[in-house]
């Protein structure tokens, strides 16, 4: 989302809608060929996030679903107001997914905030200048470029080893939309999380090296089945290679989440409709949050069947549909007066 250059006529208040984003998979960890990670995800049209800025008397946030959550958000309006100044503003969070779900929940927030900040502050910013700021994109571009343009996207990792840190944001190296007909079924494990924080960086250090032959043939499978799929609207090819993709990577990092997938259950839900229906099955990120790929609504709906029977007797699996998200993040001015928002 590029703000416009120059100095703004500022609105009192604005709303940001963020997509959530499912990522499907790294494609070389190690850097075998001089760039590291470098990644394939989608936006989808659920489990978003909503957050208002507005001017205040005084910076607070309002609505947050944790105390975590409202001291995150505290601190990016504290370096926001370091790097650009202007007047006190307050956040209201109005919806977020649950956090490290695998959803990209922390970038999206981060975005959402910053775009606002800029937005009401009367200045402008690049989404890759906020995301910098405020230390997102790690590793993955993913969720920065989603926020941007929605759709599929692969991304060209970063130059360097992974554990050099930061340069810069991820090129953006493919987008297309995703068909409209197509589905995820989404199976979420609420009594788990997903690796985060120290927890994943201590992780990803322990882990062997990421042979350069597999990054080679994850680099062959995503160039010449999972992007031709999503062209070509080929459900059979994109659904294969992400399944592919998904087990092979899961592989090499089940020995720090316990399996190729994070969650049991959600691996016995997964492989439930699997069995019955054809599906590009994997886990996004960290997980809990495993997705199934489907052909249709039609197809989703039997799936969601199977994987509710299959979770019986499992209260922390939640499972639901969604579609692709061909848009990224979007925001409007509030009228503070109509929304009943007292801007003191």
């Amino acid at each position: 989302m590029q703000m416009p250059s120059g100095r703004l006529s500022p609105p009192s208040a604005v709303t940001v809608d963020a997509p959530a984003r499912l990522h499907l998979g790294f494609i070389d960890p190690n850097a075998s060929l001089g760039r590291a990670f470098g990644s394939v995800g989608l936006t989808i049209d659920g489990h978003g996030t909503r957050i208002t800025a507005r001017l205040a008397e005084a910076t607070r946030v309002e609505g947050a679903g944790s105390a975590a959550q409202t001291a995150r958000i505290e601190r990016y309006l504290e370096q926001l107001h370091a790097a650009y100044g202007g007047p006190p503003v307050a956040i209201e969070v109005n919806e977020t997914p649950r956090a490290h779900t695998g959803l990209g929940s922390g970038t999206q927030l981060a975005l959402a905030v910053g775009t606002a900040y800029v937005r009401v502050a009367g200045r402008s910013a690049t989404t890759a200048q906020i995301a910098r700021l405020l230390g997102r994109g790690a590793r993955s571009g993913i969720g920065i470029h989603g926020f941007d343009h929605g759709g599929l996207m692969v991304d060209g990792g970063h130059g360097g080893h992974p554990s050099a840190g930061i340069a810069r944001l991820p090129p953006l190296l493919f987008r297309q939309p995703f068909p409209d007909a197509w589905r995820v079924l989404l199976v979420d494990d609420t009594s788990r999380e997903g690796l985060h924080g120290d927890d994943e960086r201590r992780g990803l250090a322990s882990l062997g090296a990421f042979p350069r032959s597999l990054a080679a043939h994850l680099s062959h499978l995503v160039l010449m089945r999972i992007l031709p799929g999503v062209a070509e609207s080929d459900f059979d090819a994109f659904a294969k290679g992400i399944g592919e993709l998904q087990h092979t990577i899961g592989e090499y990092f089940a020995p720090v989440q316990g399996g190729v997938f994070s969650s049991p259950a959600v691996a016995h839900a997964l492989e439930a409709v699997a069995a019955k229906e054809t599906a590009g099955i994997g886990q996004t990120s960290w997980g809990p949050t495993g997705f199934a790929f489907l052909r249709s609504p039609e197809q989703a709906e039997r799936a969601l069947a199977l994987a509710r029977e299959a979770s019986r007797g499992m209260p922390s699996i939640a499972c639901s549909i969604a579609a692709g998200r061909n848009r990224g993040a979007t925001w409007r001015a509030v009228d503070l007066q109509k929304c009943g928002i007292d801007a003191a």
